[in-house]
């Protein structure tokens, strides 16, 4: 059985379930308590786990996120909530060179399990400080697992998968996005870390990409279904591990790829799938891969340039031509 729920549903879920579960688990962050957070996403948290399992912290990202992996270091398993990843950008110390290295620091004595999470990605007119993708840049950090997702099932699933790793993961969330409906089951599960998910099956064209550009991925899909392109759209999920070998499968079969993502196209998501399916499938591709990237400019304030900026069903239809040969 299931039912149709939010994204935030769906996280507020998740982290209940594993708090329920584990007594070791807790979450902090700015506003996550009496706010109910700062995208409702913790609303009612704080009356069922109290304030020393829910915890409002000062505006200071690296100060709770060190705390959060010194309590994580000593055997709790902590959920660190950013307002968005831009302000995680103060917390790196502590998540790149604290939590990632911790287990090989160690020589294995300690392990850091620990969730980041929050949005990633543009919210519109948010303008330059506010509207990075972080993806690419946690990926890069060995020791960090990463998983970027908005559809509601998988959201739970995965993030209940995070809070039992014994690994530091960054889960990144989309701050448009927490209102989106799915069918989400109502018994227990978990999505397994490290698996894409084909979204729409297809012959003609392979289209990957993550988290809210997936949704102009699909709508890229459905435009090209009436002109008799049938489009395969696989959804990432994890970013690290990748899943390289459900888009080498997929490529066998439509011999053509175009990947969105709404990072800048320098060494990104993009640039590394396009990279590993070169090296895999090069005998299976009758076109150049071809990459939808936002433009490699900070974003500015300005509406039209949002929209110029990001990714679209129609820059990514004409990626789908282009790669075969059809008149855009």
């Amino acid at each position: 059985m299931s039912r149709i729920i939010t994204l935030r549903d769906a996280l507020r879920e998740a982290m209940s379930e594993e708090m329920r579960r584990d007594e070791n688990v807790f979450l902090m962050g700015e506003e996550v308590a009496e706010y109910n957070g700062a995208y409702k996403v913790s609303k009612g948290m704080l009356e069922e786990f109290g304030e020393k399992r829910v915890i409002d912290t000062p505006i200071a990202e690296l100060g709770f996120t060190g705390i959060g992996v010194g309590a994580a270091m000593n055997g709790l398993r902590p959920i660190v909530e950013f307002m968005t990843w831009n302000f995680a950008i103060l917390a790196f110390d502590q998540i790149v060179n604290n939590a990632a290295k911790t287990l090989s620091q160690s020589a294995g004595q300690f392990s850091c399990p620990i969730v980041f999470r929050g949005p990633s990605g543009s919210a519109g007119q948010l303008a330059q400080q506010h509207s990075q993708t972080f993806e690419s840049w946690m990926a890069n950090c060995p020791g960090l697992k990463v998983i970027s997702i908005i559809d509601p099932a998988d959201s739970k699933g995965l993030l209940k998968s995070a809070i039992r790793d014994e690994d530091p993961v960054c889960f990144m969330e989309s701050e448009v996005m927490y209102g989106m409906k799915g069918e989400v089951p109502e018994e227990e599960y978990l999505t397994p870390i490290g698996v894409a998910a084909v979204r729409k099956e297809g012959t003609d064209v392979t289209i990957v990409s993550y988290n809210k550009m997936m949704e102009e991925a699909k709508a890229a899909a459905a435009e090209l279904e009436k002109e008799g392109i049938s489009a395969e759209v696989i959804d990432l999920r994890t970013i690290k591990p990748l899943d390289y070998e459900t888009i080498v499968k997929s490529v066998k079969k439509t011999n053509r790829l175009v990947v969105v993502d709404e990072a800048w196209p320098f060494a990104g998501v993009s640039a590394e799938v396009t990279y590993q399916l070169q090296k895999y499938a090069f005998d299976y591709l009758d076109a150049p891969i071809v990459r939808v990237n936002s433009a490699d400019t900070s974003l500015a304030y300005s509406a039209p340039y949002v929209e110029e900026y990001l990714p679209n069903p129609k820059k990514i239809i004409d990626a789908v031509k282009s790669v075969m040969y059809v008149g855009a």
